[in-house]
């Protein structure tokens, strides 16, 4: 599969990335991320046994326009899939150190606790 081909499809995949993380389906989104990883691994593979079996073939300006393009809507979207996970990123941040802190707490007094019967 061409670059380009690769590309187009984790296009695809990055735009179903946008309406997952819209409708707060966090397994359809790792599921969807976890499928660009694999076309971009992929493609990385395929590009470098490429350039090392034989010469490049070269870009036409068509094509090499047709991938910028791609490239820059998988990274609009992937700003737009941030402006919906960063938010409830922070808040299973704060509840996990505010778990943290309570553990710390309970520690501590069961730690006092247990010094001052002695």
């Amino acid at each position: 599969m061409s670059s380009l081909a690769l590309l187009e499809q984790m296009s695809n995949y990055s735009t179903e990335m946008v309406d997952a993380a819209r409708a707060n389906d966090w397994d359809r989104l790792t599921h969807l991320e976890n499928q660009v990883a694999s076309l971009r691994d992929r493609m990385g593979t395929e590009e470098a046994l490429g350039f090392q079996g034989r010469a490049a073939k070269r870009m036409s300006e068509d094509e090499r326009a047709k991938k910028v393009a791609l490239i820059r809507r998988i990274l609009n979207d992937d700003k737009e899939v941030r402006v919906h996970t960063e938010p409830w990123m922070d808040s299973v941040r704060q509840m996990l150190s505010g778990g943290a802190r309570e553990r710390k707490l309970r520690s501590a007094y069961d730690d006092s606790d247990t010094s001052s019967r002695t």
